[in-house]
């Protein structure tokens, strides 16, 4: 028979083997999610040259809201956030002092990065860098092909959960923010594992004398021998077009090679065209309500690893449909197609893995 101090200790052991299977069996939830979202994304000259939407800020405002309900839900303690003065940061502030009283469903704590802002691209790639040196587990961005250009050039291997907010958007997700937030915080508390959520994409490395950038869908040639206003948008104006996939129903420069020659996201492999007045030509929509014929003098594939030079000497180099690179006839530019681009989130597939794993089952009354 077996004495009171037996009984307790007992129970007192299966009370720590209890405590200790929640543990291991539930997601840690400190966990530390970045959230960039560019301010100038959606407001470029194309509002004025094309159809395409002002994508406004309280929009972006109630965007990070959705994310933050579903971050908190998965169990996301703490948001590192970039910081504008566009008013996404004002605004999101007032909606986090009205939800404190909403015990139902808590939001991470979010904390603003101290940076001097220079409403650049600087801004964006200083805060990713700052994300990455605090361990965030997940990088959540909001912006069109160029924002995540720059970020997927500061954040190594960190993946990025890509969200739609601006004028060409072939590399970010259209997708509802609640349920990109849901499979962030999963992948951030590791209750899907980071190899079960994420894909590597492609890119494009441009080499101009002892210059290199990045671009993650097409790199466009431009006869404009300035970088103005940067957007791409007379088909005039475009010589050579270099894309990691072109996939016929998606928007942008990519279209153009999409409607003559696709290539898909997830093949080893990237293309070209060069472009021409006059003689054959596809009808590509290079922005939104904005329809051209766009003549094809040849096309071909790019195969990875291969440093392809650019004809042109003269004119401007696009990055993901901005120019950043004016050529001065001096030297020579290459393109090369690599595979080791940075990991996204694959929505469908983190969700799937999450319900597979059972990671959304709750007890009603007990926490996330």
């Amino acid at each position: 028979m077996q004495s009171g101090f037996g009984m307790r200790r007992a129970e007192w052991v299966g009370n720590c083997h209890d405590e200790l299977n929640k543990i291991v069996k539930q997601p840690s939830p400190a966990s530390l999610v970045g959230i960039v979202a560019n301010p100038a994304s959606g407001r470029d000259i194309r509002r004025l040259t094309s159809k395409a939407l002002v994508f406004p800020t309280v929009e972006k405002v109630n965007m990070i809201e959705r994310l933050l309900g579903a971050l908190g839900a998965t169990g996301v303690e703490r948001v590192m956030m970039m910081p504008d003065l566009v008013g996404i940061s004002a605004g999101l502030t007032r909606s986090i002092d009205g939800h404190r009283a909403d015990l139902d469903q808590p939001w991470p704590q979010v904390e603003f990065l101290s940076m001097r802002l220079t409403q650049g691209a600087g801004d964006t790639a200083e805060a990713v860098r700052r994300m990455r040196d605090a361990g965030v587990a997940v990088i959540v961005v909001l912006g069109g092909d160029g924002t995540h250009r720059i970020v997927a050039g500061e954040c190594a291997d960190i993946p990025l959960a890509t969200l739609s907010s601006g004028t060409n958007n072939a590399f970010p997700d259209l997708r509802e923010a609640t349920l990109t937030g849901l499979a962030a915080g999963l992948v951030a508390t590791a209750a899907v594992a980071v190899e079960s959520a994420a894909r590597r994409n492609k890119r494009l490395r441009v080499r101009y004398g002892g210059q290199e950038e990045l671009a993650l869908v097409d790199v466009c040639v431009t006869r404009l021998e300035h970088l103005g206003a940067r957007a791409v948008w007379d088909p005039a104006s475009i010589a050579e077009l270099y894309v990691t996939f072109a996939e016929p129903g998606l928007i942008g420069l990519s279209s153009i090679a999409a409607m003559h020659s696709p290539v898909g996201r997830e093949e080893p492999r990237g293309g070209w065209v060069h472009c021409a007045p006059t003689g054959q030509a596809v009808l590509a929509p290079i922005a939104p309500g904005l329809v051209r014929p766009v003549g094809i003098a040849r096309a071909g594939v790019l195969m990875p690893g291969q440093a392809m030079p650019i004809d042109a000497r003269r004119g401007s180099i696009a990055l993901d449909g901005e120019r950043e690179i004016e050529l001065d006839g001096r030297q020579a530019a290459s393109v090369t197609l690599e595979l080791n681009g940075p990991l996204t989130l694959d929505v469908p597939a983190t969700l799937a893995a999450a319900v597979a794993a059972g990671a959304l089952r709750r007890e009603l009354g007990a926490g996330p």
